[in-house]
């Protein structure tokens, strides 16, 4: 299996953090929370459709509702550019 990109997808489609992976949190963080997907809906200021699709891992939910959710329930999410050998060199820094 050949790698287009050195830290991620592949070209069998396979990926690190999949939207399934996202639902079971939040699934995971609700109920340890105590909420409804009801109460985590209206929380978050979305639909209870929404909350359903997203801890099914429906992989077209809207990043924006996505994110909102998971700030709401506490979840902290880090996004990390890759080290790339020579960069910082290159830019001075």
């Amino acid at each position: 299996m050949r790698q287009i990109f050195p830290y991620g997808n592949t070209l069998d489609g396979t990926m690190q953090t999949t939207s399934a992976d996202i639902g079971h949190l939040v699934r995971k963080t609700r109920a340890s929370l105590g909420l409804t997907q009801e109460t985590l809906a209206m929380a978050a200021g979305t639909g209870l459709r929404f909350i359903i699709d997203l801890e099914r891992g429906k992989p077209t939910c809207q990043l924006q509702k996505a994110l909102t959710v998971l700030s709401t329930l506490g979840i902290q999410v880090a996004l990390r550019p890759p080290a790339i050998q020579g960069t910082m060199k290159a830019r001075g820094g």
